[in-house]
């Protein structure tokens, strides 16, 4: 690679983590930490739930470990880190009358320090899916907008309070369809509510996922108005991050055309267009009808415009037809391959996600026409194929990753000679961790993690991402 003064000077990179994927070390240790159970602890605890049985609470012991993984992320180069912070950490049953966790206040304090002394600037989100498991108990969670918003609030004040005099940058909340969706939908992810329930006559109903967005939003949007409105000396930026892959019409028929839009509508635009233009979008009014929440007209003032910038989850492409029966991507049947029945791109381990980098350069083009918003790339990587069964020797030479960050860093600075004002790109992940329901299987590090030693070993694709922005970032 030779230098090509492609992005900005003050461009924001790094690796990104999540709390509950990497902290636990054991679960002797995450209760001697004080962190309360999450909604992730509970669902780890159904048979047949998580595929390998891992727990969130045996991961990769960031939680003693902290110090070393962040100098090692600074020794690759990073100059940002983004984090999220466990809300049952910081107050273990979560409640805004509920009492604070101090040894948990005082661990993110040592993070957040210790990455402004390494020169990297601690990029935080406050809510990347471990819901403390009382609230679910007591309310059901994000089923209840008025209670859980209120514990949201106090649960940001408290953040903005603690860290905001040396954290400039906040996330509300990582990617609320995945919440909605897989959690109130499909029934795939905590807390594993069914998509459909039957009401007294019989009749199928399918209104908690939308009901559970809108209580999202409404959360999101009364914690940007707390930091705007009373930590506005702090002179920060916060924002939401979304997720939603490229729709790429299967061919050129109106149908098709027209389910490639209503799948972008329902996994990026039930979000973003509420807050980027003030109303959820029309195909999802038209699909939904009366099971789509109403803004009233006090919800809608705060939701519209309540973010800073367009914070860009991104992993892949499809190939979309019209005509399945899934409301939370648009009735959009997703494939990965078009009329040719060529593939766009062979299979990584796992079945939802391909290499296919030319729908990155469309997406970003796409977000940044629709919503023009300032774009920080907060999550993008790959699981290659097999990674959990391979030595630790072959392991660490991961081509095919090397090969997905090539044309997808490759996709970014493309974008932005397109004119996208993208300003951040954070890698997923900086270490092999909990993938959630397929456990400790697929792995997504730039770092590799031996679970049973916790021992990391630097991965080929981590040191070309370092290389990659020393060449590409203006000097």
């Amino acid at each position: 690679m030779t230098r090509t003064n492609a992005l900005r000077s003050d461009f924001i990179w790094g690796f990104a983590t999540a709390a509950a994927q990497i902290e636990g070390g054991g679960a002797e240790q995450e209760a001697a930490s004080g962190r309360g159970p999450s909604i992730w602890d509970y669902f780890c605890d159904q048979p047949g739930k998580i595929a390998d049985g891992a727990k969130v609470t045996d991961t990769c012991d960031f939680y003693t470990r902290w110090k070393e993984d962040l100098a090692m992320m600074k020794s690759l180069g990073a100059n940002s880190y983004r984090f999220s912070i466990s809300w049952p950490r910081v107050i273990p049953l979560g409640g805004k009358d509920d009492p604070v966790n101090k040894q948990g206040l005082q661990f993110y304090s040592d993070v957040i320090d210790e990455c402004l002394r390494l020169g990297m600037t601690p990029f935080v989100t406050l809510y990347h899916w471990d819901l403390p498991l009382e609230l679910y108990k007591r309310y059901g969670g994000w089923l209840d907008k008025e209670r859980v918003t209120a514990d949201f609030v106090r649960y940001a004040r408290l953040c903005f309070e603690t860290y905001g005099d040396r954290v400039q940058n906040w996330i509300t909340l990582n990617e609320p369809w995945v919440v909605a969706a897989l959690g109130h939908a499909a029934g795939a992810f905590a807390p594993c509510v069914p998509r459909v329930r039957a009401n007294p006559s019989g009749h199928v109903s399918n209104t908690e996922p939308w009901i559970v967005g809108h209580s999202l939003l409404i959360a999101h949007a009364h914690a940007v108005h707390a930091y705007r409105t009373e930590f506005a000396h702090q002179r920060g930026t916060i924002g939401i991050t979304l997720n939603g892959d490229w729709a790429e019409p299967y061919d050129a028929s109106p149908d098709n055309v027209k389910a490639a839009q209503d799948k972008m509508d329902a996994a990026v635009g039930w979000f973003a267009d509420p807050v980027y233009l003030g109303h959820y979008p029309a195909s999802l009014k038209a699909m939904l009808r009366d099971r789509l929440p109403d803004f009233t007209p006090a919800e809608i003032a705060l939701v519209h415009g309540s973010s800073d910038f367009y914070g860009c989850n991104f992993y892949t492409t499809n190939m979309v037809k019209a005509g399945a029966d899934d409301e939370t991507n648009g009735n959009a049947h997703l494939l990965f391959e078009g009329p040719d029945g060529v593939p766009l791109a062979p299979e990584s381990d796992l079945g939802w996600l391909r290499d296919v980098p030319w729908g990155f350069r469309k997406h970003l083009n796409y977000l940044y026409k629709r919503y023009g918003k300032p774009i920080y790339i907060t999550e993008n990587g790959y699981a290659v194929k097999g990674e959990s069964e391979m030595s630790a020797a072959d392991a660490v030479r991961d081509a095919d990753r090397v090969h997905y960050f090539e044309g997808y860093l490759g996709a970014v600075r493309d974008a932005v000679a397109d004119g996208v004002d993208v300003r951040s790109y954070f890698a997923w992940s900086c270490y092999d961790n909990f993938e959630w329901a397929s456990g400790l299987g697929p792995r997504f590090g730039c770092v590799r993690v031996d679970y049973d030693t916790k021992k990391r070993t630097v991965k080929d694709s981590a040191r070309f991402i370092g290389q990659w922005f020393e060449e590409n970032i203006t000097a």
